[in-house]
C-alpha cells in the first residue's frame, strides 16, 4: 500500500476480491473494511466530506415574497451551533417566513439576521441550539486544480453532492445590484439552482466558500463566494445586521481622458470616472466635487471605472479624511471629502 493509504496494487486488489490474476473467480465475499480497499483516493475523499459537511447544511425554504416568486428554496451552511447558518441574500431577500430543514430530517423556523445584497450573502438563525456546525477553512490558501466537493439542495434533491476542482481564483462577478463582486472561486463542480448558499468544501471537508451562481447555458463554469469574504461580512451582519460601507455621494461614468491631459503630467492611465450628478448633502457635495469633473484618483488609489470607486469606498473607513484627484478641464484639483456611512 502507498503512504496515501489508498491506492494498492492490482495483486492484492484481486486477492481481496478472491480472483485470481488470470480471472479466475474463487468466490470470496468481500467485509466491509475489505470493500472500502476498492475505493480510490478521490472516491474515499469526497465520501469522507460528504459525511462530514452534510449534516450542517440546511435546506431553506422561503414564503412570503410579493410577485410570482412568492415561494423560493436554497440551501445554506450552520456555521455555528447555536443556529447561525450563512446562505446567499438572493435566496432569502424579502422573504417573510423562512423554515430551514437538516440532514436527519428536523425541520425549524427561522429568521433573517441580515443580509449584503453587494457580497450575495446572508445570515440566518435557525430556531434550535446544539447544532452540527461546519468547519470553516481559508479561501486564500486554495490553489487551481485543487478538489472541492458541492453539497446543496438543487431543483428540491436534498443532500445532493457534487464533486470537482477549482478552476480558477480572482474572477469578478457582477451583483444583483450591479456592485462588482471580487476574488470569486471558479469551479466546475455541477451546481444547479437550489444549490445557491450552500458550501464547497476542500478535500478536508472545510468549508471554503459560498456558492453563488451559475452561467446559464455553460457547462462546468460555477462561481462560489470565498470563505474569507463570507467571515467577514456573517460577523458584520450578526453583530450590526447589515454592512456599513463609506458613501461619496457621486454618480458617474467611465470616460476616455484626452491624450493631451495625459501626456502634461496628468493620471498615467487613459480612463476616470466622469461626474454625472452630485448628490445633495454629501461628502461629494461639501468637498466642492462637480459634474462635470473627472475622477483620476482616491487618496493613493487611481481610479479607472466605477468599480475602482466602488472597491475603495467598500473597503474605506467610515468617517476618514479622503483625498479625491479630479481633472477640471485641464487642470488637476485635489479635494477632501470626509466620507459617511451609505445610507440605507
Amino acid at each position: 500500500m502507498s503512504s496515501n493509504g489508498f491506492a494498492v496494487d492490482i495483486a492484492s486488489l484481486l486477492a481481496v476480491a478472491g480472483t485470481e490474476p488470470n480471472g479466475s473467480a474463487q468466490g470470496t465475499r468481500l467485509e466491509p473494511g475489505e470493500a472500502e480497499a476498492f475505493l480510490d483516493a478521490y472516491s474515499q475523499a469526497v465520501i469522507t466530506v460528504a459525511d462530514k459537511v452534510s449534516p450542517a447544511v440546511v435546506n431553506i425554504r422561503t414564503r412570503g415574497r410579493a410577485g410570482p416568486h412568492a415561494e423560493g428554496a436554497g440551501s445554506g451552511v450552520i456555521i455555528a451551533p447555536d443556529g447561525y447558518a450563512l446562505t446567499n441574500s438572493h435566496v432569502v431577500h424579502g422573504a417573510g417566513r423562512l423554515e430551514a430543514t437538516i440532514s436527519d430530517g428536523r425541520a425549524f423556523s427561522a429568521r433573517l439576521v441580515g443580509d449584503d445584497p453587494a457580497t450575495d450573502l446572508a445570515v440566518i438563525t435557525l430556531d434550535a441550539d446544539g447544532l452540527p456546525a461546519a468547519e470553516l477553512g481559508d479561501s486564500d490558501r486554495l490553489r487551481v486544480g485543487q478538489l472541492v466537493i458541492a453539497i446543496g439542495n438543487p431543483l428540491g434533491f436534498q443532500a445532493t453532492v457534487t464533486a470537482g476542482v477549482v478552476s480558477a481564483l480572482g474572477r469578478s462577478l457582477r451583483g444583483r445590484g450591479g456592485r462588482l463582486i471580487e476574488d470569486i472561486i471558479q469551479t466546475d463542480a455541477a451546481l444547479n439552482p437550489g444549490n445557491s448558499g450552500g458550501p464547497l468544501a476542500d478535500s478536508r471537508g472545510r468549508t471554503v466558500g459560498i456558492n453563488t451562481a451559475i452561467i446559464q447555458g455553460a457547462q462546468g463554469i460555477c462561481f462560489a463566494i470565498p470563505i474569507n469574504t463570507a467571515r467577514w461580512v456573517a460577523g458584520l451582519l450578526i453583530k450590526d445586521g447589515r454592512v456599513r460601507r463609506a458613501y461619496l455621494g457621486v454618480a458617474g461614468e467611465e470616460r476616455r481622458l484626452h491624450p493631451s491631459v495625459v501626456r502634461r503630467g496628468g493620471p498615467a492611465v487613459p480612463t476616470g470616472v466622469a461626474v454625472v450628478n452630485v448628490i445633495t448633502g454629501s461628502p461629494a457635495e461639501a468637498a466642492g466635487v462637480r459634474a462635470g469633473d473627472v475622477i483620476v484618483a482616491l487618496d493613493d488609489t487611481t481610479v479607472r471605472t466605477i468599480d475602482d470607486v466602488h472597491r475603495f469606498l467598500s473597503r474605506a473607513p467610515i468617517g476618514c479624511d479622503t483625498q479625491i484627484a479630479v481633472l477640471r478641464g485641464a487642470e488637476r484639483i485635489s479635494l477632501r471629502a470626509k466620507l459617511v456611512a451609505a445610507p440605507e
